[in-house]
């Protein structure tokens, strides 16, 4: 749930089975649990989760995201599986019980977990 910085615009990521949709969501979700109990105050984007040292997404659910991306043949599959994570992570936090407050800085959409 948002409260600050509202912006509940969401696109849905076609091409993927529901099957898949709920184990990317549930991957989404350990790793926002793990950022919130690691980094409590710290803001978040798709990037943090799961780029920089995290791009590696072989074996995960992710990589299915990807590999939609090579076989539409897309210019920047990367590119492309990264906002497709971006508009999932979203539905995450639209759906998950916690508030967080949202904002965009440099063209990256970013999340903070409002605590208690």
């Amino acid at each position: 749930m948002f409260i600050l910085g509202e912006n509940k615009k969401i696109r849905d990521v076609k091409d993927l089975n529901e099957a898949d949709k709920i184990r990317i969501k549930d991957f989404i979700q350990g790793a926002v649990y793990c950022w919130c109990k690691n980094k409590k105050d710290e803001w978040f984007s798709v990037r943090d989760l799961f780029g920089g040292d995290n791009f590696y997404w072989n074996g995960t659910p992710l990589y299915s995201l990807y590999d939609k991306q090579l076989q539409k043949k897309t210019k920047d599959p990367v590119d492309e599986a990264g906002k497709d994570i971006g508009w999932l992570l979203k539905k995450v936090l639209l759906e998950d019980k916690r508030v967080f407050n949202t904002k965009k800085e440099n063209m990256i959409r970013k999340y903070l977990w409002i605590s208690d």
